[in-house]
């Protein structure tokens, strides 16, 4: 069946009124002009009224609708009467439903002042908000780990190996470069003092006990935090606001034993690895710094040995393990209870590099401080 090509004319010659003549078949599938054209001709209309004749329409459908739908928008926006005549049947009704309520317009938030920002009682409700989240997710991530332990967990083994793979080989890049340069710059701060008492080749005892102890694993796990801990939160936060998280619930299958025990898990075996690749390339930067000192490389390596003992190893380790679950433990939390929107999944990264940052700092002072004690 031929079809006619939708079309429209706008007749501006009375003063008062300008007539808008629509023709054709204003249906799915049949070519018609575009909105805009008219929208770019609206705005200089000198009439105080816009009326839509639709004798000349044939056959219409939800197109017309929106054609109509747009024109009543434009001519609010430009302070015109907007009215119909002659319009096929139903096109009257359908245009007054549509047009029966006005567009929402979301107040402007009131402005906050700096004393409501700053307002105690404001912080404490927010202090003991997060508190409570913290322990619900410790509380479920304890529950999930027996269940792991006791093999009803349905935590998938692809899962773990695919995060251990996206937090171990594709990190290597950047923990190779800050492990070289933090090797260098701790030989290097070393030394200067070192030379004004002829001991530079101490800087190998420097380097050695300071990567194995303390900047090999701190550095790791910053770095960690700021790229795994904030990809948690964002892959959990976008989960939740396309309410995956929501359907696997619905399904009978706990958040935590499928997603993020295994996330958990993987960062808990690849940080220990990491940690001594960092420490093996922080060993090296110092040594090449030493080199410079006129330090040969057996005489560094030589020197690099007396100092090697288990204990600083053990710690580092042990430092390890404990920064993987919260850098994990972090992220994780943070996408859990994440907004449902695109503002709110940034926010999550965000809050994960945070407190990662915080609890690694907490946490490396309070083993150094135990280690001081016990004597390691």
């Amino acid at each position: 069946m031929d079809s006619n090509p939708a079309g429209f004319q706008l007749l501006t010659e009375d003063p008062d009124q300008a007539i808008l003549e629509l023709s054709g078949d204003w249906a799915q599938g049949n070519a018609h002009r575009d909105f805009y054209i008219l929208r770019d001709e609206l705005p200089f209309v000198q009439s105080k009224s816009l009326i839509v004749d639709g004798s000349a329409i044939c056959q219409w459908d939800s197109v017309l609708m929106a054609f109509l739908l747009q024109c009543f928008n434009q001519c609010r926006d430009a302070e015109l009467a907007f009215s119909t005549r002659d319009m096929p049947e139903g096109v009257e009704r359908l245009l007054s439903v549509a047009t029966a309520v006005p567009e929402h317009t979301p107040p402007d938030p009131p402005p906050t002042s700096v004393w409501k920002q700053l307002n105690p009682a404001g912080l404490l409700r927010t202090f003991w908000k997060r508190t409570r989240e913290t322990l619900a997710f410790i509380g479920e991530l304890s529950v999930a780990l027996v269940n792991l332990v006791r093999g009803r967990a349905n935590t998938r083994y692809t899962d773990f190996r695919q995060f251990c793979y996206q937090a171990g080989p594709n990190a290597f890049a950047i923990i190779s470069l800050t492990s070289l340069l933090v090797g260098m710059i701790l030989a290097y701060l070393g030394a200067v003092q070192l030379q004004q008492f002829g001991a530079e080749i101490y800087v190998a005892d420097l380097v050695v006990i300071g990567m194995l102890r303390e900047m090999g694993v701190l550095m790791t796990a910053i770095v960690m935090a700021g790229r795994t801990g904030a990809a948690y939160a964002a892959q959990l936060g976008t989960m939740q606001t396309n309410e995956e998280i929501d359907a696997i619930t619905t399904m009978g299958i706990s958040p935590m034993e499928f997603l993020v025990v295994p996330r958990m898990l993987a960062l808990v075996v690849i940080m220990p690895l990491l940690t001594v690749y960092a420490n093996l390339l922080g060993i090296i930067g110092g040594g090449i710094v030493a080199g410079g000192m006129g330090i040969t490389p057996l005489m560094y390596i030589a020197e690099g040995q007396t100092a090697l003992h288990m204990n600083h190893i053990l710690v580092g380790m042990c430092k390890s393990v404990v920064f993987a679950i919260l850098i994990a433990a972090a992220g994780c939390r943070a996408g859990i209870n994440s907004g449902r929107s695109s503002a709110a999944v940034g926010q999550a990264a965000t809050e994960a590099v945070v407190t990662s940052i915080v609890y690694l700092i907490v946490a490396d002072a309070a083993i150094n401080i135990i280690c001081q004690q016990v004597g390691i």
